[in-house]
Order: C-alpha cells, then structure tokens, then sequence
C-alpha cells in the first residue's frame, strides 16, 4: 500500500520546471485521494452497505403497492432516508479508520517520510472518502429513480425533485466526513464513531438547542445550549427527503446557502484536524 502511494507522490519530482507553484502540494494531495479513494472501493463493507440499502429500495416497492396510490411518495421518502442513513455508517465509520489504519499498519511513517506534509495527507484522504460517497450516493440516487420510474410505469417529476434532496444528503455527508476525521485526529476510532453519530443526531436537532437556550434562565446550562447551537452544525438545512416525496425542491438559493455553509463548516473542520495532527507525537 505504502510504496505505490510514495511512488506516485514522489513522480511529480522529475518535472519541478514544468509545475506551477503549488502544483507540487496538488500532485500530493490528488494521489493520497486516489489512494483512499482505492481502498475504500476493496472494503468490502461499503459493498454491503450499497446492496443493502439498494435491496431496501427494492423492498419499498413492494411496500408503496399496499398503500392505495402513494406508492411513489412513500417511496422516496424510504428511498432517500435509506441513502442518508446508510451515507451516514459510510461516512463515520469509514472516516474515523482513515488514519487509525495508516498508523495501525505503520504505513503513515512511510508516507510521511516523503516530502507530504500531515495537513496534506488529511486533505488527500478526505478527498478520497468523499469521491467515494459521491460514488455510492450516485448509485444508489440512481435506482432509486428507477425504482420510481417503475412504480409509475413511466416517467414522473418526482424524479426530477430526487436530486436536488440527494445533492443536499452529500453535502450533510460531506459535513460528517470532515466531523468524524476531526474526532479521529485526537480520539480512538469506537470513540470518534461514538461522537460523530452525537453529532449527526443532535445536528437535526440543532433548532431545538436554541429553544433550551432561550427558554432557561441564565444558568450554565443556558450557555451550554447556546453553545452547543452555534457550534454543532445545523443539519437540517439538509433536510429536505420530505419535500422531495411531495415534489417539491429547495429553491436554488436555499440550495447554494446549505452549499456554501457546508464549504465553511469543512474548511474549519479539517483546518482544525490539521492543527491537532501536527502536534500529535506519532511515535
């Protein structure tokens, strides 16, 4: 695993003349992302959990004919809590074994031997997990519309409205990834999976956070609430399976605010996994 990693970030040395500045880091990054992106496709886990959560798809056909004409609704709602949920074991429990497995192996002490530094190789591995979630939320967003499309024996816009709420899944996806990286920079893998789901289960309750902190007096727990609101991401700007199975999408501004507060919210993440990985003693 270490030596065509090193290989195919070393390469980029023979042509230092023809990279621009900054290629360098780039080339670094793009091949420790094709590297996770490769492992996470043998792991035969992520295999399961695409079959499974396709077979739940399957199965919510049969439910949806015993429900007198909402058979499509009912569907996609299934259909895209069966994506988000499944998103979800993909993006903890593969996230957090990110670099716990590079150091269990002892192939991190190989990698960063290279000229790499660690805030690049959490890029890289970041990256690489992501095109992967990318990868299966596609296909699953795919038979998923077929499956719509067979219920209704033809085309239905309900299609159409599937995917601007499985863009929005990848995104609260994308948000978990970074979550459960910035836990396992510091924490032991069953640790980090621990708080990452914390995270995902009180981020769709992030409104509720605010209420508490609103309606206590001001007490500790009051400022412990508020602080919990304003640090925990809000999930529920992603929440949006609802809507799509009565075939409605999130406006284009909604959707590009969600986008962009995903952006930030990562950057910080992985720029505050960087900052603790730095100084963590490998040794």
């Amino acid at each position: 695993m270490s030596r065509p990693l090193a290989d195919s970030v070393a390469t980029p040395q023979l042509d230092k003349a023809k990279l621009p500045i900054g290629g360098f880091a780039r080339q670094r990054v793009a091949a420790i992302a094709r590297n996770a992106f490769r492992e996470a496709v043998r792991d035969r886990v992520l295999y399961n959990l695409v079959v499974f959560a396709l077979l739940l798809i399957a199965g919510a056909i049969f439910l949806g004919e015993l429900s007198g004409g909402q058979e499509a609704k009912i569907l996609v709602d299934l259909g895209l809590s069966a994506i988000l949920l499944f998103g979800v074991l993909i993006a903890i429990f593969v996230g957090v074994g990110l670099v716990y497995k590079e150091l269990e192996r002892r192939t991190l002490y190989a990698i960063l031997s290279k000229p790499i530094g660690r805030g690049e190789f959490l890029l890289g591995k970041y990256l690489g997990l992501s095109l992967t979630l990318l990868v299966n939320v596609v296909v699953m967003g795919l038979g998923l519309s077929a499956a719509v499309v067979y219920v209704k024996r033809g085309w239905d816009p309900l299609v159409i409205h599937i995917w601007p709420a499985i863009l929005l899944i990848y995104v609260e996806l994308t948000i978990l990834t970074a979550v459960a990286m910035l836990f396992s920079s510091f924490s032991s893998p069953a640790l980090s999976a621990l708080l990452s789901f914390f995270v995902f289960v009180i981020g769709h309750f992030n409104s509720d956070l605010k209420m508490l902190s609103q309606t206590s007096a001001r007490t500790a727990t009051s400022w412990i609430f508020a602080g919990l609101y304003y640090v925990l991401p809000n999930l529920m700007n992603y929440n949006a399976i609802s809507g799509a199975a009565h075939g409605i999408s999130p406006t284009p501004i909604s959707l590009f605010t969600a986008v962009a507060y995903g952006a930030i919210y990562v950057s910080v993440l992985l720029a505050g996994a960087t900052l603790i990985f730095r100084r963590k003693n490998l040794k």
